[in-house]
């Protein structure tokens, strides 16, 4: 007898709002999935001293809660007419997610590498939770880690987070709390999944989602086009015209060729200090420092191949979207092509170039904004995205066009102090990332800890020698630390006679005026502010007390702010006087905002009126 179709029940799941869609940027990611191209983030964690399987199960176990999506799959609209959804696994099993195995003999550094190479190699299985964890016992001739420590594996689908929500992953697994072991463990709580929606509701779901919104798309294509318009008139402006894809077109690379199925990595670790003080002799950000010794490796991996191209190597640099306050376990970010200056043969010169492209267009995304960026991706109709992704891979159409950019450069900040689990100490992690067709090269820093680990990731055909290359890495960051140290000490005795003098000391004269004509600016953002600009090898602070009637901005050290604003002297003095944007700057990192939430809120709010008088 057939099934009744009751249609109470049907409705009822069509207009269930815990049902959620994945998003146009996130269906990009498991799209692009091929046998050659398992589109999933995997981290290497090195845990001190002998933990127990049966422990870290329990700990997994008892924290499952805190990740919904770790207890959910996808699936699929029929006939794939719109992106998926996530939805609850009824047949959901922790043993299915978690795998044990001992490190085979020799258990040095390269046995683990290659062992972790074939673990990412292999792909997720789509039809369950897109996750998996690896625990590897029997570490005990690596230098510098206790014999009988651990490693972790952990592999999870890009489709459900980026870099930056992989950190706060992290924070969940994970405690920094050495203690932990002492302390007492919460039991699992139960799952109870909830059925799978009917097929027939997830069509009505898609339409009700579609004619709720038949406008999203020309809205969006609208306000992109205004954005378009708005971006390409200041370029007019600009210097950064002088940078144009006509004149500076996109090389075709050994990195930019088809791959194979066997991923390939290496790392390098660098000291975050000695990253940090480079960045203080050249000013601008530590991303530019990064990029600057990884153009260095490329140049001389590629020169000693006879592979390098007359024109310089472009970088696709990631940039998060993600606000402060967003708690999403998806994909917030935003793209910017950065040229590396490979064709450069002086370290310095090269850091340099680099550093005028990051500031001229960071944050203008090739002329469109990040908001605009995501938006975007959101509203590519139905299976669109899907099928074009499919076509890029199946009739190579790499090979009809120059790439649109050689080489994948991402800087994930982590946590900044040791992270335990069950007591262990985390001794190092280092983050996989995954490549594509056309694409076969991606450099991921992480920062941990004080350390910054530079993992490439490639496959067997593009770069059989990873580690070769992860050499490269720390010989570029000797070679630029060596130049930069001799420049801060002729830099240093140049600056013995005079002392050095404030570009931006026009910026705070200006904004004294506007604060005593704008009484009511001062009244809506109450507080005391103090900003601390960078000069070099010295700091100038400056406080901004808005507490009374009348602001008062004087020079002035503050130990401990409640609102603290961090700048260099040459970015103030671009952003007064229009040079910079103030969103450019933010994603950039150029300057850094630190304090209470709605300190922060009123001081940007009070620098966005000022600059916009």
């Amino acid at each position: 007898m057939a099934k009744k179709i009751d249609l109470k029940d049907i409705m009822q799941d069509a207009f269930d709002a815990s049902i959620q869609q994945i998003s146009g940027y996130d269906a990009g990611f498991l799209y692009a999935e091929s046998p050659t191209s398992p589109m999933h983030i995997a981290t290497l964690n090195i845990v001190e001293g002998s933990l127990k399987y049966e422990d870290f199960k329990a700990i997994v176990a008892s924290k499952l809660h805190l990740i919904p999506k770790f207890r959910q799959r996808l699936l699929n609209v029929p006939m794939n007419l719109d992106y998926p959804y996530w939805v609850d696994d009824p047949n959901f099993d922790i043993d299915l997610h978690l795998n044990r195995i001992k490190l085979p003999d020799p258990s040095n550094w390269r046995t683990l590498r290659d062992l972790t190479s074939k673990l990412f190699s292999s792909p997720l299985d789509l039809r369950r939770p897109l996750w998996s964890v690896h625990f590897i016992e029997g570490i005990d001739e690596i230098a510098q880690v206790p014999k009988g420590s651990v490693a972790i594996v952990t592999k999870v689908h890009h489709v459900m987070i980026d870099g930056k929500s992989g950190v706060g992953l992290l924070g969940v697994l994970y405690d920094s709390d050495e203690n932990g072991k002492e302390k007492k463990r919460s039991k699992p709580k139960p799952f109870n999944p909830e059925p799978l929606p009917d097929e027939l509701s997830l069509l009505l779901k898609s339409g009700y989602e579609f004619f709720k919104n038949p406008f999203k798309i020309p809205k969006t294509v609208a306000e992109t086009t205004f954005s378009f318009i708005k971006s390409k008139a200041a370029s007019k402006l600009s210097i950064q015209k002088e940078f144009s894809s006509s004149k500076f077109p996109v090389p075709i690379t050994i990195f930019n060729g088809k791959i194979s199925a066997k991923r390939t990595w290496g790392t390098a670790i660098l000291s975050f200090e000695r990253i940090n003080a480079l960045r203080k002799v050249m000013g601008g950000s530590i991303n530019d420092i990064i990029l600057a010794i990884c153009a260095g490796a490329i140049r001389r991996y590629l020169v000693e191949k006879e592979k390098l191209p007359l024109h310089p190597l472009v970088a696709n640099v990631p940039i998060s979207i993600r606000t402060e306050n967003s708690t999403k376990m998806n994909n917030q970010i935003a793209n910017m092509m950065i040229q590396l200056a490979t064709h450069i043969e002086d370290p310095l010169e090269r850091l340099e170039y680099i550093q005028e492209q990051t500031m001229l267009g960071k944050s203008r995304h090739n002329t469109m904004g990040a908001k605009t960026l995501a938006k975007m991706a959101d509203v590519v109709p139905f299976g669109l995205a899907n099928l074009a992704a499919g076509l890029y891979s199946k009739y190579n159409i790499k090979d009809l066009h120059r790439p649109p950019f050689n080489v994948t450069i991402t800087n994930v900040p982590g946590p900044r102090g040791l992270l335990y689990l069950n007591g262990h100490k985390v001794v190092s992690i280092f983050g996989l990332t995954p490549v594509v067709d056309g694409f076969g090269l991606i450099i991921a820093a992480f920062s941990y800890n004080g350390q910054v680990s530079i993992t490439t990731t490639s496959d067997a055909k593009t770069m059989p020698d990873a580690d070769v290359f992860s050499r490269y890495i720390r010989e570029s960051a000797n070679e630029l630390e060596e130049l930069i140290k001799n420049l801060g000490k002729s830099k240093s005795t140049s600056k013995v006679a005079t002392k050095l003098k404030s570009k931006s000391a026009p910026f705070f004269t200006a904004l004294k005026k506007y604060l005593k004509e704008n009484p009511k600016v001062v009244k809506a953002n109450k507080g005391i502010y103090h900003m601390q600009v960078g000069l070099g090898d010295k700091t100038d602070g400056y406080e901004i007390d808005l507490t009374k009637a009348t602001a008062v901005i004087k020079k002035k050290k503050n130990l401990e702010p409640k609102v603290l604003i961090e700048i260099e002297d040459e970015n103030l003095f671009a952003l007064y006087k229009g040079k910079l944007f103030l969103e450019e700057l933010k994603i950039q990192g150029r300057i850094k905002i630190t304090g209470t939430a709605s300190g922060k809120t009123k001081f940007m709010r009070l620098l966005t009126a000022f600059l916009e008088r």
